[in-house]
């Protein structure tokens, strides 16, 4: 049960983040950064309830137009739509309007369930957009409902390190609830959250925190020992770290990335995994002279592109607040670009893989209809295929579509293409 130290705590982080100015979780960081006398228990506590506003945010907004304006409110609204407590169980922190807002979010229960945008807890943008690419309101209520859902965690085995049943089977003698991911083989998904980063297996370079879908972008490159491959937007590395063990430390990987502080992230990740195959390399834009000196030189390229996020809302639920229309627009510019460039660097008969963590059509599907339809020297290798190659029984037609709903992952897009 959440104390007025925290609620206060908890309405003063709200009054910022459901601006969506920054990523909630950069601000949350930010607070939990400042001089406080802040334990784990009162950490959680304000987290945990902050994440609850913003994943029932529709429905509070319904009762408080401008939450940010009564942050206090938001606060005890997520107790109660998203922490389980009843009104009556907070009471005891509520003044007398507080409590005629939780009462009046109580009696409006059952016409949250007449809106499409309530009842799935997304806003309208999205729906609309969900709507233009044919999804009924079934669809978009299974994925609304799915992803309001957090997730669980999954890790990924260093191959190079270590084997999967061996680790698994040590998680769970030492009490861990876990099991092996459904699809990926190198794959683990633990439901307890634990301290994962003080555990010697993290220490050691043998586990890795990646989302299983995330794990089966990395083999959908097919990367061998010895080759040349590009991680053209490696981030902070997950990808290109798996990418590296595939390659049994040999060959050369190279990650691009235009974030030095994202590239510095991967450097002692690199160093833990035991991986030396790996060359990062900031770049100012797709079409640095630094890429195209490889020209037509990569056995395999990976574009993990810059998108909307979408498919992360179990993770990142304010990022259907911080995009909008007009932001996708401009992701699609930008994602045709960094894939036209991207697709310079394949050699002749090698692989490109485009990938997106997005479930919106005009960041994936529609993408690659009109790459191919500009390079007719280019085909698409059907994801079923590919996966099936790697040992991976997962039906999933001609391009790799997972959705939280159906995959238990987060919902990413991918494409494989060759020429």
């Amino acid at each position: 049960m959440m104390n007025s130290t925290q609620l206060n705590l908890t309405a003063e982080v709200l009054a910022q983040v459901l601006t969506f100015k920054q990523p909630a979780d950069v601000a949350l960081s930010s607070f939990f950064r400042r001089p406080r006398h802040l334990g784990s228990h009162d950490r959680h506590e304000i987290a945990e309830t902050v994440f609850a506003a913003i994943r029932h945010l529709q429905k509070i907004q319904s009762v408080l137009p401008k939450p940010y304006l009564k942050p206090r409110c938001a606060a005890l609204a997520a107790l109660i739509l998203g922490r389980g407590l009843s009104v009556h169980t907070v009471e005891a922190l509520c003044d007398e309007h507080e409590e005629a807002i939780l009462t009046q979010l109580k009696a409006a229960k059952a016409d949250f369930k007449q809106q499409l945008s309530t009842a799935a807890e997304l806003p309208v943008w999205l729906i609309d957009c969900l709507k233009q690419q044919d999804w009924s309101d079934d669809k978009i209520m299974a994925f609304g409902r799915s992803v309001v859902q957090p997730a669980p965690l999954d890790l990924r085995v260093n191959t190079f390190k270590g084997k999967r049943d061996k680790v698994l089977q040590e998680l769970q003698q030492e009490g861990w609830k876990a099991e092996a991911t459904p699809y990926s083989p190198w794959g683990i998904r633990l439901y307890d959250k634990p301290a994962l980063n003080r555990h010697p297996l993290f220490l050691e370079g043998v586990l890795e925190v990646q989302d299983e879908g995330s794990q089966l972008l990395a083999l959908l490159t097919g990367v061998k020992r010895g080759q040349m491959a590009i991680d053209f937007c490696a981030g902070a590395g997950g990808k290109t770290l798996a990418m590296g063990a595939m390659m049994s430390g040999t060959g050369r990987l190279y990650a691009f990335d235009v974030a030095e502080k994202r590239l510095a992230n991967l450097k002692p990740r690199m160093v833990r995994a035991g991986l030396t195959n790996i060359h990062p390399q900031r770049i100012d834009s797709e079409n640095d002279q630094r890429v195209q000196r490889l020209n037509a030189k990569a056995d395999c390229v990976l574009v993990d592109a810059p998108c909307s996020g979408l498919g992360t809302l179990r993770r990142n639920p304010d990022l259907k607040y911080r995009q909008n229309q007009a932001t996708i627009a401009a992701l699609v510019q930008q994602q045709q670009s960094i894939l036209e460039a991207a697709s310079q660097l394949v050699c002749p008969g090698g692989r490109l893989v485009y990938a997106t963590c997005s479930i919106l059509a005009a960041e994936n599907q529609q993408q690659i209809s009109q790459f191919l339809e500009n390079h007719p020297e280019w085909r698409l290798l059907p994801a079923t295929e590919v996966l099936r190659q790697a040992r991976v029984d997962l039906d999933s037609g001609d391009y790799l579509a997972l959705t939280t709903e159906q995959h238990r992952t987060d919902g990413f897009f991918a494409a494989v293409l060759t020429h």
